[in-house]
């Protein structure tokens, strides 16, 4: 493990929200919870005004509207957040080849790849310039931890929450580490953390003193050893550049159960083109098509067929799916679909016709005349129609008189909106009928507004 803080790991803060804060001014300052708002929703992020309330990730929307009734509830702009990511990354990029991602919002840095700090007091200017940077280009913040290690590094950025910057001096790790909780640790969850408190051990500090014997006879030869080591600050994980995508999937919660078994099928045929769509945009293909159903009592069901070839066509995606599904009793109803793919390959011209050869082979053994392969069938998602316009609450829209707003409420057949923009002052609130033919949807504004170059400049 190496002697000098330059790994740096960045957590934005409270990024759904403040992206959110960000762009509608007469939310600054103000709870704002996103996720979604069914009755079955969760809460996806939350302000820190909405965190003294006491919501927070993974709640139910439910429990968040009892806690904090005033505060302002809206569906996450995925389009937007990705945006901002990109941009955010891209400082990351700047600083290192070495950028390993784990979500939208943050990620792992190997400064001394990028030959950016060698010692503490590069790796803190370096620190001190990304949030300056972030600032300056998203108009957001993020929290920075610096440290010799990932875990320790990960734990920096948690204590320098909200908008902070926090660096583990080499020689501190353990002294710091010890008053600990054990799940402050990586892969302490709730069972293990349970497990091990029944054994008289609570903070980071008695998992180090306890042993590895003790260690391993409590939690096994792998994961005991494992903790062991990282209780004494040791962790030799490298920052890993790529990440090789696993499985390409899609899923819906309803809101309300489905017991229609015709709409059931509709629905999961919907989902494989969905995961489809995934699929090309990724220019993979993927041998094994999985299906998943969470029943009306909570109960889980995967299924899953391996075909003879990777494909990325959407009929033989559909096809297996409703095989899969013809497997699963739906019968008391249904809450949760997902359709996936997985063992997935790079796209390749075989890859097309591998699953059509594959169908054509069998025909013969049949004795069926084969008349050669389908084209492929384009996905095309269909335009909604006018009538049918869904105004959700904090997307962006359009009037022709009013301007940009976004969509505060909708019920009833009326629709409710507020025209500002990241860079305006509160904005006026006004109501129209859903089917207004001068209001329509919008895309996301920028957070900062782009300057452009001056007269003479590239």
């Amino acid at each position: 493990m190496r002697t000098t803080p330059t790994i740096l790991h960045l957590d934005m803060d409270a990024f759904f929200a403040s992206a959110e804060q960000a762009s509608k001014p007469s939310l600054r300052g103000k709870a704002v919870v996103v996720g979604g708002l069914g009755p079955r929703g969760v809460v996806s992020t939350c302000s820190y005004e909405a965190r003294v309330f006491g919501v927070h990730s993974a709640m139910p929307m439910a429990q968040a509207r009892r806690l904090a009734p005033n505060a302002a509830y809206l569906v996450p702009r995925f389009g937007l957040y990705r945006q901002i990511s990109e941009q955010v990354m891209g400082l990351l990029r700047e600083l290192s080849p070495l950028v390993e991602p784990l979500s939208l919002d943050e990620a792992f840095v190997d400064l001394e790849a990028g030959e950016t700090a060698w010692d503490e007091r590069s790796a803190l200017l370096a620190g001190r310039k990304l949030r300056d940077d972030i600032r300056a280009v998203t108009g957001l913040t993020g929290s920075v931890g610096l440290a010799a290690c990932k875990m320790l590094a990960k734990i920096a950025s948690e204590q320098a929450k909200p908008d902070g910057l926090v660096l583990i001096e080499p020689g501190t790790e353990r002294a710091l580490l010890a008053p600990m909780s054990v799940r402050t640790l990586p892969g302490v969850g709730p069972a293990t953390g349970d497990h091990l408190r029944r054994g008289g051990i609570t903070t980071v500090g008695e998992i180090a003193e306890a042993g590895e014997d003790e260690l391993v006879r409590l939690l096994g030869k792998a994961h005991g050893l494992a903790l062991y080591a990282m209780a004494l600050a040791r962790d030799e994980r490298p920052v890993v550049a790529e990440r090789d995508t696993k499985s390409v999937s899609v899923e819906d919660t309803y809101d309300v159960d489905i017991h229609d078994r015709v709409r059931v099928r509709m629905e999961v045929q919907r989902l494989a083109d969905r995961c489809v769509q995934r699929l090309r945009g990724a220019h993979l293909s993927g041998r094994t098509i999985v299906l998943k159903v969470r029943r009306y009592d909570f109960s889980t069901l995967t299924r899953s067929e391996t075909l003879r070839g990777p494909t990325d066509d959407p009929g033989v995606v559909r096809e297996a799916a409703a095989r899969l599904l013809e497997a699963v009793d739906t019968t008391g109803g249904v809450r949760l679909l997902g359709v996936g793919v997985t063992g997935l390959a790079d796209y390749t011209q075989e890859d097309l016709f591998a699953q059509a050869q594959a169908q054509a082979q069998a025909a013969v053994a049949e004795g069926a005349e084969v008349v050669g392969p389908e084209p492929v069938e384009e996905v095309v998602e269909e335009p909604e129609p006018a009538a049918e316009r869904q105004w959700r609450a904090g997307h962006d829209v359009r009037h022709v008189e009013f301007g940009h707003g976004w969509v505060q409420g909708s019920g009833l057949g009326r629709v409710t909106v507020r025209f500002e923009t990241p860079d305006s002052l509160p904005g006026r609130v006004k109501t129209f009928r859903v089917d207004d033919p001068g209001l329509e949807r919008a895309e996301p504004l920028p957070l900062v507004a782009r300057v452009p170059p001056a007269v003479g400049e590239g």
